[in-house]
C-alpha cells in the first residue's frame, strides 16, 4: 500500500493511504526535530485520513513533508508526495467558510453547555434528596443496623455533589467556547483591529513586490523567479480589498478613521475615556502626555502634571473623539431631556472634584428611585488583593447593576463590582487608566461613564 502526502492550498496537507495499527501512527504522531517535522498529523473522522492541522490555505514546507516521507520510508512503506501551491481558494471564500464554521462551532459548544447545566442540576437535586433523610440534624448511629446506609448516603451525596460541581465548571467552559465562537465574526471585523491588520497586510505585500523586483526586503532576499512570490501576491491583494471594504462598511455606519489631518498641536484627543492635549502631530499617532497623568483626571493637559517629563504616543485607531481647545473651554452643556444615541453623547469634560471626607450615598430625593443615585464602579482582582480599591467609572446605580452583570465585563482574572459607599479617595480607593476595553458594552448599554466621584448626580449649569 502506498501512502499519498498531498498538498494544495484549497485542502491542506492530507495524508492518505494507511490503515489501523499499520505502524504509520506512531511515525505520525511523533515529533522529529532533527528532520524538520515538528508539526503532529490528527486524525478526521470527517475526511478518512491524517491530516497537518493550520496547513489549509497557507503555503507548505517542501522540506518538512519530505523529512516525513524518509521517515516512512524507513518503516517499510512506499510514499508520494505532491506539492501543488496554485490550487486555492479566494479569500472571501476561505473567510466565510471560517465564518460559518465558527457559528457550527458556537451551536455545538452552547448545546453541550446545555447538556452540562441539565446533569448539574440533576446531580444536585440527587444530592438534596437523599440529604432529606438527615434534614433534622440526624447523625450516624455508630453500631446501628442503619449505620451502613447512612454511611452510603453520605458517600452518594458526596459523589452527586462533586458530580453537580464538575458539570456546572463544565457547563462554564462550553458557554465561554460558544460565546467565543460566535463573536468571531465581530472579533474580526471590528474597525480598529481592522486597520491595524491592514497596515500589517500592505508591508507585507511591499515586501514581496521588493523581492519580486530583486530587492531585498524585512532583511533577507528571495528568488524573483520564485512561483510562490506571484501566489503570495495574489492573496495579499485579495485580502487587502477584503478588508477595506470591511472598513468602508464601518464608514458608512459612522466609524470615523481618524487621521494627522484631523488634530492640531493643542487639541484634545479623547484616548482610554480621558482627554490628553496633544502635544505633536504625527503620521501614525499623537504624542500626548503620559496616561499616568490621567489617572483619577477626565482632562490632561500638557503642564501641571505629575509626569509632565513623560510622553506617550496615541495610535490613531485608538482614539476615540477629538475637540479643539475652545471647545474644552465651553462650559459642559445641559443634559438632554430624551435619550441620545451612543454616537450622539459626547463624555463630560469637567475636571475632577477630589472628595477628602468618606461619602456616603445620599438619600434620593423625593419621587426619585434610589436606582437614580450615583454608584463608582470598581475592577478588582480575583487574585491579588489591593490595599486600595480601583475606580474605573462613577455612573447611576442603576447603569451599574447593567454594566457588572454583564458576562462581557469579567474575565478569569477579574471582574467589575459597584458600590454606593466607597470611602476616602486616596486613603480607601483610586482612580486607575480606563484602557477602553469595555467601550463596546458600554456603547451597546447607552451609558457615559464619568471619572470624578459625587455621591448625587451633579446638577447642570445654569445658563448665564
Amino acid at each position: 500500500m502506498t501512502i499519498e502526502i498531498t498538498h494544495t492550498r484549497r485542502e491542506g496537507t492530507l495524508i492518505e493511504g494507511t490503515s489501523r495499527n499499520d505502524g504509520s501512527k506512531e511515525v505520525l504522531r511523533t515529533r522529529h526535530y532533527a528532520s524538520g517535522y515538528t508539526t503532529l498529523a490528527k486524525w478526521s473522522r470527517n475526511l478518512g485520513c491524517w491530516y497537518l492541522p493550520y496547513s489549509r490555505d497557507k503555503r507548505t514546507s517542501p522540506p518538512m513533508l519530505e523529512a516525513l516521507a524518509e521517515r516512512l520510508r524507513a518503516e517499510g512503506f512506499e510514499v508520494t508526495v505532491t506539492i501543488d501551491g496554485t490550487d486555492r481558494r479566494s479569500f472571501a471564500e476561505a473567510e466565510q467558510d471560517r465564518v460559518e464554521r465558527a457559528e457550527g462551532r458556537a451551536d455545538r459548544f452552547a448545546g453541550y453547555a446545555d447538556a452540562a447545566a441539565r446533569n448539574s442540576e440533576a446531580a444536585w437535586k440527587k444530592s438534596h434528596d437523599i440529604s432529606e433523610r438527615f434534614a433534622g440534624g440526624q447523625p450516624i448511629l455508630i453500631g446501628h443496623h442503619s449505620e451502613g446506609r447512612a454511611r452510603r448516603d453520605h458517600a452518594r451525596m458526596d459523589d452527586a455533589m462533586r458530580k453537580s460541581i464538575g458539570e456546572r465548571d463544565r457547563a462554564a467552559h462550553w458557554t465561554g467556547r460558544a460565546q467565543a465562537a460566535a463573536n468571531y465574526q465581530q472579533f474580526k471585523k471590528d474597525p480598529g483591529r481592522t486597520l491595524r491588520r491592514l497596515d500589517k497586510l500592505r508591508a507585507d505585500l511591499r515586501a514581496v513586490e521588493k523581492w519580486q523586483r530583486g530587492q531585498s526586503a524585512k532583511g533577507f532576499s528571495r528568488n524573483p523567479a520564485d512561483p510562490e512570490l506571484e501566489i503570495e501576491h495574489q492573496e495579499l491583494t485579495e485580502e487587502i480589498a477584503h478588508w477595506e471594504k470591511v472598513i468602508k462598511d464601518a464608514e458608512a455606519e459612522g466609524f470615523k478613521i481618524w487621521s494627522r489631518a484631523d488634530f492640531t498641536r493643542g487639541d484634545f484627543v479623547l484616548y482610554r475615556g480621558t482627554w490628553y492635549e496633544v502635544l505633536r502631530v504625527n503620521p501614525k499617532s499623537v504624542t500626548i502626555p503620559h496616561i499616568h497623568n490621567g489617572t483619577g483626571k477626565r482632562i490632561v493637559r500638557a503642564t501641571g502634571n505629575q509626569h509632565d517629563n513623560s510622553t506617550w504616543t496615541a495610535p490613531y485607531d485608538g482614539v476615540s473623539g477629538r475637540k479643539s481647545a475652545d471647545e474644552m473651554q465651553q462650559p459642559p452643556q445641559a443634559p438632554a431631556t430624551e435619550p441620545q444615541s451612543p454616537a450622539e453623547q459626547s463624555p463630560a469634560v469637567e475636571e475632577p472634584v477630589r472628595v477628602e471626607e468618606p461619602t456616603a450615598a445620599a438619600a434620593p430625593a423625593p419621587g426619585a428611585s434610589w436606582l437614580d443615585g450615583m454608584a463608582l464602579v470598581l475592577i478588582a482582582s480575583k487574585n491579588s488583593p489591593r490595599r486600595r480599591k480601583r475606580a474605573l467609572w462613577a455612573m447611576t446605580r442603576r447603569e451599574a447593576q447593567a454594566v457588572c452583570g454583564d458576562p462581557r465585563t469579567s474575565g478569569r482574572s477579574y471582574m467589575l463590582t459597584w458600590t454606593e459607599q466607597p470611602g476616602t479617595e486616596g486613603a480607601d480607593w483610586e482612580w486607575v487608566p480606563d484602557n477602553g476595553s469595555h467601550a463596546p458594552v458600554l456603547d451597546e448599554l447607552g451609558i457615559t461613564p464619568r471619572r470624578e466621584w459625587a455621591t448625587v448626580p451633579q446638577a447642570p449649569a445654569e445658563a448665564a
